[in-house]
């Protein structure tokens, strides 16, 4: 449980902080945020541990003590105030400035763009579900019917066809919702994973990841994964010091829980742990585009991907029972 001593100490601290900013209210308000934030996450927690797995120590250390400043304030703090800049026209110190003094104008502002937020996010979550699903070199399948099926077995030998499958979507959308902004940012989040993606291959050797790649491509996924929580987070508080502590505890969870599946092995473990992740990523892609007709709740959302998580767990404990029994029963 080591992987967790820090996650604890800044939970502490975290619940301090907003106890003596605000109330006992607010360090309630912080909690549920933080449960928000992990309940979102946890399959992302699993696709970091895959990715991590691949990395030299170094980087793995990186993760903790150069991912979690970006993931804390950087990806729950200033990348929305960023988003919001670019996409409402105003200028950095003045949508913070809003943020600050005029929460619910600047939760009015993100709300109004959170279209392109979720083209953006969900294009990019959308391609690495894909390129898990159609990896011809994957050995482990989950749900054989239709992973391992003459139909999926010939599209996985189609050059490209991840991007391809994407780019389809993306016109689709972009006929269906007839806006610029979400088209642009549709294909800025595919063009943004097919980069991170070309960097690894050129600075990867041995099949060791790339250090400076991985935690690229970990960082965009944690951003991708945030949106949901950061613009959710509005409905339980209007006060972006109090979303920032509150997301930024679960996201220190996730990483301990990261961490904890890379040195406990528990991919190599629970084989079809991995897959329930991804099916959750892609259930999550596909919610994003969703949201740009219709609502639906970030319960919704969190609750499908722990479904997807629990089912491949215990799928996992199944299997690994019954080699143990078929190994027993061959002695």
């Amino acid at each position: 449980m080591k992987q967790f001593y820090s996650s604890f100490i800044v939970t502490i601290v975290g619940l301090g902080i907003a106890y003596f900013y605000k109330s006992w209210e607010a360090v309630y308000i912080t909690a549920l945020l933080a449960i928000l934030e992990v309940s979102l996450s946890f399959d992302n927690a699993v696709v970091n541990a895959k990715i991590l797995a691949t990395m030299e120590p170094k980087w793995q250390k990186a993760f903790i003590y150069v991912g979690m400043p970006i993931a804390v304030f950087g990806m729950r703090l200033i990348f929305p105030i960023m988003i919001v800049s670019m996409v409402a026209n105003l200028g950095f110190f003045e949508t913070f400035d809003l943020a600050l003094h005029q929460p619910d104008i600047y939760h009015e502002k993100l709300v109004t763009n959170e279209k392109m937020i979720f083209a953006f996010g969900g294009a990019f979550l959308l391609m690495v579900f894909l390129d898990f699903f159609f990896d011809r070199d994957r050995e482990i399948k989950w749900i054989k019917l239709i992973e391992d099926s003459n139909f999926v077995n010939k599209f996985s030998a189609v050059s490209n066809i991840e991007l391809i499958i994407a780019m389809v979507i993306g016109l689709l959308l972009a006929w269906k919702t007839g806006n610029n902004g979400i088209s642009i940012a549709y294909f800025s989040g595919v063009l943004l994973h097919s980069l991170l993606n070309s960097i690894d291959d050129f600075l990867s050797t041995d099949s060791v990841r790339s250090g400076i790649a991985g935690l690229l491509y970990i960082e965009v996924l944690d951003a991708s994964f945030s949106f949901d929580g950061v613009i959710g987070a509005f409905a339980l508080s209007n006060d972006i010091f109090i979303i920032m502590i509150g997301l930024g505890i679960g996201a220190m969870f996730v990483r301990s829980l990261t961490l904890y599946f890379v040195e406990k092995k528990t991919l190599s473990h629970f084989i079809y742990l991995e897959h329930g992740a991804l099916y959750a990523i892609g259930a999550l892609a596909t919610i994003m585009f969703l949201k740009l007709f219709l609502h639906i709740s970030e319960t919704v959302t969190g609750t499908i991907g722990l479904v997807f998580i629990l089912v491949a767990f215990l799928h996992s404990v199944y299997e690994k029972k019954l080699k143990i029994q078929i190994k027993f029963l061959k002695s």
